[in-house]
This record gives structure tokens, sequence and C-alpha cells, in this order.
């Protein structure tokens, strides 16, 4: 169990640290025409905000068990990210966008969330 959520942990910590990076350090114009359209609902600041929480999101999910340094910090990262994920859904959904991988994103997190929370041990 343990391996197999440090795979999942990696995986995602990728993932979101390359989407954070790209909305962080991209104009939002360049997003919008990249097919990221849901950026056009939010200003500069908030892109801005939401590739910073996702980049710090990613580096949560691996750098404070991977240290034993507050690993506490490890399952909130991923129950952030997991918030972050339910505002993503919910903003495609509303621009009749698929879903899917943000929902998909947000059940990967809720699980290491569920697995270094110690809840199921």
């Amino acid at each position: 169990m343990n391996l197999a959520l440090w795979i999942l942990q990696g995986l995602l910590a990728l993932a979101f640290a390359a989407g954070g990076t790209m909305k962080l350090v991209s104009p939002r114009e360049k997003l919008i025409a990249n097919k990221m359209t849901w950026a056009a609902d939010f200003s500069d600041g908030q892109v801005k905000l939401i590739g910073l929480s996702e980049l710090l999101g990613g580096i949560g999910l691996v750098a404070p068990w991977a240290t034993r340094i507050v690993p506490v910090l490890t399952p909130i990262a991923a129950a952030c990210l997991v918030v972050i994920m339910t505002g993503a859904a919910v903003v495609h959904i509303r621009r009749k966008e698929p879903a899917i991988p943000a929902i998909v994103l947000g059940v990967l997190v809720a699980l290491v969330a569920i697995g270094r929370s110690g809840i199921l041990a």
C-alpha cells in the first residue's frame, strides 16, 4: 500500500506542479489560446493564484512525507487539492466543458489524503 501511495503521490505531484507552473508563468491570453478557455472567466491574478495553489499543493504531496518534517501536511495538501479540483469540475460543468480530468484528479488526491491520514490504518 505504501509503494502504491508513493507512486500515486509522485505522479500527482508532477501533474499539479507542471499545471500550476504553466498557469503561474504563462499570460492568461496564452492559456486561453491553448484551449484553457476557462481562464477567460477569471482575472490574471486569480489564474496566477490557482497556479500557485496547484504548484504548492504538488510540492506538499511529496515533500513533507519524504522529509518527515511535519508529515501531516501531506494529507492536508491532498485535501486542499481535492477542494481545488472540485472547484475546477464545477467551472467546467458550468461552461459545458468536459470535467472528467478534474474529477479523476480529485478522486486520486482524495485517495492520497485518506491513505496518508491514517484513516484506513
